[in-house]
């Protein structure tokens, strides 16, 4: 059984927002797209989605044009549409309406069967004082491992 390929991760996200909750949907791309990101040529850092008349739209995010794509070959950073259920698109329009959240892109793959997926994550953005929080977390639980390994390498 084939795992899913990593193409690109956004962990700038998961520093800026709290995420409240993911969904995986398919993207709409053309085929010299779809062989570019096969090669591993995408990149989400800079992406976000919106919800324009009842379609989930990726903006931002950047598809080097393939090698041997010639005139086939779209806009690198053109809007991709997401493919969601309507469950899924009512839900996000709500929340993001009312109570004011955000959909962030987190990480883009190509699954067991092929196909191109992104996780969109419902998100509410960070203050600075929750940034230096989480790093205090972390610089502290990095520091308790280090401490750990250091005492078992003595016995």
């Amino acid at each position: 059984m084939k795992q899913k390929k990593l193409i690109a991760n956004n962990k700038k996200a998961r520093h800026d927002y709290f995420i409240e909750e993911v969904f995986e949907a398919g993207i709409e791309l053309t085929g010299t797209e779809i062989k570019s990101v096969r090669q591993g040529k995408a990149n989400i850092k800079e992406s976000y989605a919106k919800i324009d008349n009842s379609q989930v739209i990726l903006y931002g995010m950047h598809i080097s044009p393939y090698e041997q794509g010639n005139r086939f070959n779209s806009d690198p950073i053109r809007p991709k549409k997401l493919l969601l259920h309507k469950r899924e698109i009512r839900k996000l329009i709500g929340a993001t309406t009312q109570k004011g959240l955000t959909l962030v892109p987190l990480t883009m793959y190509i699954n067991e069967k092929g196909l191109c997926k992104v996780e969109i994550a419902l998100a509410r953005g960070k203050k600075l004082y929750d940034k230096r929080q989480d790093i205090a977390k972390k610089d502290a639980a990095r520091k308790i491992d280090h401490e750990i390994k250091s005492r078992n390498n003595r016995y």
